[in-house]
């Protein structure tokens, strides 16, 4: 069983990473800010101008420790791991799987119908924990909507059905987002979904842990011996990363906006941490983005009884678990897919 190792967040600018011994140095100038035994880590993830030491990637290929290289706001640049065997069985059958549509819409439906089924308990939440909050007749249409998605996705039989229903479940529930902040709520309106850029300090957060969670999904696929850029929701594209976007869709809500939602409601985040370029783009200033990957940490140790399996496990293991129950599926283990469904 796959133990939960820590993620080192580096996001000083001009540091540099070598390695000392068994241990990750980091250094910024001539002075050393940290040192991490290597065993300990799960991955590495360097944000904007940091850079690394030939010889720590290779002792990071051989321990199984991915480097993955992004933007200041979190967009992917490039990942650095050592060889992934895999099991060829398994990723001739995920390819196979990928190409038949009857069976990708099997996988692939699983997999819409829980993000929205975790969308939809979000919303139900909301509006049983704090009903003072925005407009119940809104929060009530969404929900109807949703319940609608849910059957929909049970009637579709081809992919672009489903992304359709996806769509139009995601257009209902970032409808009503704003509802679901309690305090803060000028500073963090949302009213549409935006990404690059992001134009608002709601997006901008979401967006920046939708791309912790992208890079956790990939390590998860790689980890499993699937091939984290052959999906079946997500169509093929250069330099993407199908399966690991669809293993994500799961966690969005349970993980990534309940984490972004706390942070505003508790005021963790504030607007003052949030720039705005002259392109309208809005970014993270470095103390914000420190404070959200501790948070993304810390929410990654909490511990949570699997409702598939019924084992106790921690909140950053769930991406590796369901790759592995993908796995089984492909291999004949299990007759369908479990999604994870938050209860």
């Amino acid at each position: 069983m796959k133990r939960h190792l820590n993620t080192l967040f580096v996001t000083t600018q001009g540091s540099y990473l070598s390695k000392e011994g068994l241990a990750v140095r980091v250094q910024v100038g001539k002075e050393t800010k940290l040192r991490l035994p290597l065993h300990t880590l799960g991955g590495i993830v360097c944000f904007g101008r940091v850079s690394c030491s030939p010889f720590l990637m290779g002792a990071c290929g051989e321990a199984g420790v991915s480097i993955s290289f992004l933007t200041e706001r979190g967009r992917f640049l490039a990942r650095v791991h050592g060889y992934t065997p895999g099991n060829v069985l398994l990723r001739r059958e995920q390819y196979r799987r990928a190409d038949r549509e009857e069976a990708a819409v099997a996988i692939a439906g699983a997999m819409v119908a829980a993000k929205v089924a975790n969308a939809r308990t979000a919303l139900l939440r909301a509006s049983r924990d704090h009903p003072e909050n925005g407009d119940p007749a809104a929060l009530r249409d969404a929900l109807i909507r949703m319940d609608r998605c849910l059957s929909d996705v049970q009637r579709c039989d081809s992919l672009d059905g489903l992304r359709g229903v996806e769509g139009e479940a995601a257009r209902a529930y970032f409808g009503v987002f704003g509802h679901l902040v309690t305090s803060q709520k000028e500073d963090f309106a949302l009213r549409a979904r935006s990404r690059r850029p992001p134009l608002d300090r709601a997006n901008a957060l979401l967006s920046f842990l939708y791309a912790l969670l992208a890079h956790d999904a990939r390590a998860a696929c790689e980890a499993a011996g699937l091939d984290p850029a052959v999906g079946f929701l997500h169509r093929d594209r250069s330099g993407r990363p199908g399966l690991a976007l669809d293993l994500m869709e799961e966690f969005r809500v349970f993980l990534a906006d309940r984490l972004a939602l706390s942070l505003i409601n508790r005021r963790q985040v504030q607007a003052a941490g949030f720039q705005v370029a002259a392109s309208g783009g809005v970014r993270m200033d470095d103390a914000t983005r420190k404070a959200v990957l501790v948070a993304y940490q810390k929410r990654k140790q909490e511990e949570i009884r699997h409702p598939f399996l019924g084992e106790t496990t921690t909140v950053g293991l769930l991406l590796h678990l369901q790759a592995r129950l993908l796995a089984r599926h492909l291999r004949g283990d299990l007759d369908g897919y479990p999604p994870f469904i938050w209860k």
